[in-house]
């Protein structure tokens, strides 16, 4: 047998579309068998997402500023409250017509405006991979040098100028290593990681609460005042950013949450998302805060980082070893559900003859890993890190024009055979929906000022610096009221139905002999559109 047979990556074709060239099997609409996540699955995801370090740092890092660890919580309860509702309703459309984001955002932004939305999300998951492979590297460290303390002495062959050590950047590739091969598994069986996740390390971290609380009782830990005392106005727009930063912690999931919902067993399985995401995140807040708390007692420098908390713990080397297990398997999981796996959906759509989830994890796991060397930015760049943070300014108009579309104007009356159709009916003016265009400029523009001014605090914008504190809020709100006005007022008739066209319709009795969809079918589908009068 010739060897380019092995060398040949074969061409992906979908049932969906008018042709192959637009869809393949990992973008069609979830098939029934497929249909496998249940209500416990989405209750482990999210405890699984909410147990990672950045929800660790989230609140105690809030205290750094100048909130109590009460008005900490609050701002992460109302935040995450917030985030949830939107899950909920992006995730319930998700659920019902059983497609990725990628796909559904064609039918409120048009065919190839959407593109501008995959296109920055798959560059910002490939960076953010990078940068929580570089997280988990660090807990691999500190599992090393708990059974090897030595480690610890390592001399470093590198030169200064790599930004890495010899021991980082064995840690890292390690890491790297044992991440690799969960990302092979279909989403299907990735909830498997999720459900192990969020037994293990919720059980783990709320031992180290214990031992925080008996090691320093919290009538000590919690009783002192923030480092910076905040009070007036100042207070208030310091509450509103950090609420801002709690939305922005899972912005991008709110969004892209149908990635997710689509292979839910029915509609109602997802609900219990608008419960497990606010308390999840708040416990895990509150543990943050009281650790770290407990640990500025006990070392007497405030370790917002819960591994350089672990570094201290050389009299117990077997609890910094299980410790530090906890953050790789919580590093694991975050990771490969917010980046990997997003990156890989968004680019079935890009390539869709040549790239699967699987083919996409991979892809995301050598440019994210390696080629953006994320210890570079980390060490060189936090300028642009602040930029990618700042990204919500997007994430908000995102969710809103698409909450808007789907709930209030279209009513759930859509054409999931449509959105795989360049010319089909959300093609809108040349495959932008301007109205959509418009939403955007207007919600995001006034928030560009402080964006950068949060880059460089040097570049001096005024009071516009206070509305970035509310960009999630302001993007969401801005961008609804005006996108809802704007399809009123000019309505796109060719996309308004009398009744949705689901995708269940082509899967009959027996969907592995499902012929293609092919534009016939396109046409059939146009036909059944019932444009309303005026």
């Amino acid at each position: 047998m010739p060897i380019s047979k092995y060398l040949t990556l074969q061409t992906l074709g979908g049932k969906f579309g008018p042709n192959p060239r637009w869809s393949n099997p990992d973008m069609d609409p979830v098939p029934p068998r497929l249909r496998t996540w249940t209500a416990w699955n989405y209750v482990a995801y999210w405890v699984s997402d909410a147990t990672n370090v950045a929800g660790w740092q989230l609140a105690s890092s809030m205290l750094a500023v100048g909130l109590t660890w009460r008005q900490a919580l609050a701002a992460i309860a109302v935040g995450h409250t917030l985030i949830a509702v939107v899950v909920l309703l992006n995730g319930t459309v998700g659920a019902r017509l059983h497609v990725a984001f990628p796909v559904l955002n064609r039918s409120s932004f048009g065919f190839w405006l959407s593109y501008f939305s995959v296109v920055s999300r798959v560059v910002l998951a490939m960076f953010w991979f990078g940068i929580q492979t570089y997280t988990g590297s660090e807990a691999v460290y500190q599992m090393l040098k708990a059974i090897w303390p030595s480690l610890a002495r390592l001399p470093n062959q590198l030169s200064d100028r790599a930004h890495i050590t010899t021991t980082g950047i064995l840690c890292y590739f390690l890491y790297w290593l044992i991440q690799f091969p969960f990302m092979l598994f279909s989403p299907q069986r990735i909830r498997h990681l999720f459900t192990f996740k969020a037994v293990v390390v919720p059980c783990a971290w709320i031992a180290i609460l214990i031992w925080a609380m008996v090691k320093v009782p919290p009538r000590v830990s919690l009783s002192s005042d923030p480092p910076v005392k905040v009070t007036g106005s100042s207070a208030s727009w310091l509450w509103l950013g950090a609420m801002n930063s709690a939305l922005g912690n899972y912005a991008t999931l709110s969004v892209n949450i149908p990635d997710f919902t689509r292979y839910a067993k029915s509609a109602r399985s997802q609900y219990i998302q608008i419960l497990v995401i606010p308390i999840s995140f708040t416990l895990i807040g509150f543990i943050g805060i009281a650790v770290t708390s407990a640990g500025s007692v006990l070392y007497g420098s405030v370790l917002w980082d819960p591994l350089h908390l672990i570094d201290r713990w050389d009299d117990n080397r077997a609890a910094a070893f299980f410790a530090a297990f906890s953050f790789v398997l919580a590093t694991l999981g975050t990771n490969i559900s917010a980046n990997s796996l997003s990156a890989a959906n968004d680019m079935t759509v890009l390539f869709p003859r040549w790239i699967s989830i699987r083919r996409g994890q991979v892809v995301c796991a050598v440019v994210g890993g390696w080629a953006l060397a994320p210890w570079e930015i980390l060490a060189s760049a936090p300028g642009f890190l602040t930029f990618m943070a700042g990204y919500t300014v997007f994430l908000g108009p995102f969710a809103g024009i698409m909450v808007v579309d789907y709930w209030l104007l279209h009513k759930g009356n859509v054409n999931v055979v449509a959105m795989y159709d360049p010319n089909g009916i959300y093609r809108y003016w040349n495959g932008i929906n301007w109205r959509a265009a418009a939403a955007l400029l207007a919600s995001v523009t006034p928030n560009l000022p402080g964006l950068i001014n949060n880059i460089n605090p040097k570049i001096a914008v005024g009071n516009a610096r206070y509305l970035f504190n509310v960009s999630w809020l302001f993007g969401f709100f801005v961008a609804s009221g005006v996108y809802w006005a704007l399809s009123a007022l000019f309505p796109a008739r060719e996309t308004y139905m009398d009744a949705p066209v689901l995708a269940d319709e082509y899967y009959r009795d027996n969907e592995d002999d499902v012929d293609s969809v092919k534009a016939s079918d396109h046409k059939d589908s146009r036909e059944k559109v019932v444009v309303q009068e005026a």
